[in-house]
């Protein structure tokens, strides 16, 4: 038996006693988590040190080393997010919906867990906390396949995770860890039978390269070429505040806003106040011919650039002669994740609200907010960009499946 089946069907069984266990044992399977993550803080920080270390070595970005670096505060910001899971409803057993047929049947859709749930992730090892907490939370067992870069922290975080969750009266394999080795994550995704679902969250590469590869459901988060159009009937002042925050409040995420559609009409009014906003932000302009020619230190955009989500200072823009032409644009560019219209028009936003097919449509507001915690769910696992299952941010109930439980005194089918 190859060592990742071996981990799936551990994960596995450990799933059918998670399954059956009391919010309160999963509380404070949480809690113990948490204050063995603060209890081992000096050994957490010292095997990132490694990483770290390893990173710089390889030249990698300062901004990708400062996503993989641990400290004494991001360990407790771990911690706390355990205890905060530990606050939030618990979703297995909740009634979906209920009734007694007219024969006398009574049934009931109730949340159950998936069972066993994969994570593929990259870089940074607070997620490791985080999905092992959600995981553990909705009743899932969790294979965590974390970044190579991360290898020495997620290890020790999990190491960590299992002793506590053992602790706490669950089996240790709720939590495991598996090798970050190409042949085991090809494995992984063909354990079909074993592993119920996997959730990918990186870049549109990892994403693209499990939905393509694996046999077990996949559920796909995080890719956010996200838009802000403003509309004809915008309030200007306005939609410069938004797109401000959209594009630089945080610009590596997947729900900063990646594109900007100005409306002809306003055009020469918006773009002489938002380019120069922009510029002194930090960000670079990647402009169709109208916004260059508003703009001095615009780039050229490529059709390329129109589908990109950059994940940095950077930032598409174009003209559009209507707000069609805005829909149509989006429909051709757009990953699925969030589209905002900026807009004192009642009917344009109800039409853009209709036309526009992505996870979150926003009017008059920053995309910024498609996030399971700016929500109100709490926790989230990612941001589902797929119509299947779930879609946009994917809290608690998300983690769960449903079955159905029917009660009867003898009723046969005639």
């Amino acid at each position: 038996m190859s060592e990742i089946i071996e981990l799936a069907r551990r994960a596995r069984d450990a799933s059918y006693a998670l399954a059956e266990a009391s919010r309160a044992t999963k509380d404070a399977a949480l809690h113990a988590m948490a204050a063995a993550l603060r209890a081992k803080t000096e050994a957490i920080v010292a095997a990132n040190a490694v990483d770290v270390a390893a990173a710089r070595e390889a030249g990698t970005p300062e901004s990708t080393v400062d996503r993989l670096a641990l400290d004494p505060a991001r360990v407790d910001g771990m911690a706390a997010g355990l205890e905060q899971l530990a606050g939030l409803t618990d979703p297995v057993g909740e009634v979906v919906r209920g009734y007694t047929l007219p024969n006398g049947l009574e049934l009931r859709q109730v949340r159950v867990p998936f069972g066993v749930v994969g994570i593929i992730y990259e870089a940074r090892p607070n997620v490791t906390a985080d999905a092992a907490g959600i995981c553990l939370k909705s009743g899932n067992a969790v294979l965590l396949r974390g970044s190579s870069s991360a290898k020495s922290s997620n290890e020790a975080i999990i190491a960590v995770l299992r002793d506590a969750a053992e602790s706490a009266g669950l089996p240790a394999d709720v939590v495991q860890g598996v090798p970050t080795d190409r042949a085991a994550v090809k494995e992984l995704m063909q354990a079909r039978g074993l592993v119920d679902v996997l959730i990918p969250r990186g870049g549109a590469g990892l994403i693209q390269t499990v939905v393509g590869e694996s046999s077990v459901p996949v559920i796909e988060t995080g890719v956010g070429n996200c838009h802000v159009y403003v509309d004809a009937d915008a309030d200007l002042d306005l939609a410069l505040d938004i797109l401000l925050n959209a594009k630089t409040q945080r610009p590596s995420v997947c729900n900063a806003a990646e594109s900007l559609l100005v409306h002809a009409s306003v055009a020469d009014e918006f773009l002489a106040r938002a380019l120069p906003a922009l510029t002194s932000a930090g960000v670079t302009v990647h402009g169709d011919p109208a916004v260059v020619a508003a703009g001095k230190d615009v780039v050229a955009a490529t059709e390329e650039d129109y589908g990109t989500e950059y994940n940095s200072l950077d930032l598409s823009a174009a003209v559009v002669d209507s707000l069609e032409a805005a829909v149509q644009h989006i429909r051709r560019y757009s990953s699925g994740h969030t589209e905002a219209i900026i807009t004192r028009s009642q009917s344009a936003a109800r039409r853009f609200t209709q036309a526009v097919d992505s996870a979150a449509v926003v009017v008059n507001a920053s995309t910024r907010f498609t996030d399971g915690g700016e929500f109100g769910f709490g926790a989230e696992i990612g941001i589902s960009t797929q119509k299947l299952h779930a879609r946009g941010p994917m809290g608690l109930p998300e983690m769960t499946s449903t079955k159905y439980i029917v009660i009867g005194e003898g009723q046969i089918r005639t």
